[in-house]
């Protein structure tokens, strides 16, 4: 494989990571005190349902073991700063997405690696070239948990320089994010193409399922609908990037980076639009409280 995936990706990742950590306290993981269901609705749904689901929807289409592995490293990897933008767009709790990525990206350290050893088991369990090497898999959650506990001890430590760093490493990051997908489709544009027929609907339907399942579960069960929102955007979008990371780097596998990628470049327009909705919608809504007569108490 080209650099783009087995450096520039690790580097990128941790440069995002860091960034993460700049921004987290110790409050955003406390604050699930203040919204315990929304929390637990939604982290049930990211780590028990997706992956459910998505392991039904790989069997029943019949993809390749390799590139359903691919699949199942995907729906296993947390949220991102991405979800928090689109929660932000589409007028979500933005503080319950920061709560739901700093304790995803803390469980993820458990659940990634569960989810992926068994889907290895199960897919790829009549191929001797492929298997799981722990050493590798300590390494990627090397590129998220530390560069995380630098950027939350910065925070803790010099509170000033954090503040002051957030916005740039944001920002870079972004930039780094984008031009990272870009640069992995075209650098395996041929190969990505010629299985985009078999993939991109898998990762469509995922994306589609996951901002439905995200929002409807808890709003259903009672929680508001900003925070609503924010946990279908958790759930919505997925941390392509990290997938691409633990695929590249654990498997060495261009294969399983091709579900990532792919997913990474079509999930914009679906988020998309849902923020688009979802915001115009909260508009109307508080256009409708506004306009709404004051009610009159009798005298």
């Amino acid at each position: 494989m080209g650099p783009i995936l087995t450096v520039a990706l690790p580097v990128t990742l941790a440069v995002v990571m860091l960034g993460l950590g700049l921004a987290l306290t110790t409050a955003d993981f406390t604050r699930v005190l203040t919204a315990p269901k929304a929390v637990l609705l939604s982290l049930a749904c990211q780590l028990v349902v997706l992956p459910l689901l998505c392991f039904g929807m790989v069997k029943l289409v019949g993809l390749s073991p390799v590139f359903a592995v691919g699949m199942m490293i995907l729906v296993a990897s947390p949220g991102g700063t991405t979800a928090n933008l689109f929660s932000h767009l589409a007028k979500g709790d933005v503080a319950l997405n920061v709560t739901l990525t700093a304790i995803n990206s803390v469980v993820a350290v458990v659940t990634l690696p569960l989810i992926v050893g068994l889907s290895m088991s199960h897919f790829l369990a009549d191929d001797a070239n492929i298997g799981l090497q722990p050493d590798k898999l300590v390494q990627v959650f090397g590129y998220v948990l530390v560069p995380v506990a630098i950027g939350m001890w910065l925070n803790r430590a010099y509170p000033r320089f954090a503040e002051r760093m957030r916005g740039p490493v944001k920002k870079t990051s972004v930039i780094v994010l984008v031009f990272m997908l870009i640069g992995t489709v075209v650098q395996n544009r041929e190969t990505i193409f010629s299985n985009i027929d078999t993939i991109g609907g898998v990762a469509l339907a995922l994306t589609i399922l996951s901002f439905t399942i995200g929002y409807w579960v808890p709003k259903l069960a009672g929680v508001n609908r900003q925070q609503a929102i924010a946990s279908a955007m958790e759930i919505g979008v997925h941390n392509a990037v990290l997938a691409m990371a633990v695929a590249a780097s654990v498997f060495d596998s261009l294969d399983m980076v091709i579900p990532s990628a792919v997913y990474g470049t079509l999930m914009f327009v679906p988020a998309g639009l849902a923020a688009l909705y979802f915001a115009r919608r909260e508009a109307r809504i508080a256009a409708a409280e506004r306009e709404r007569p004051a009610e009159v108490i009798p005298g």
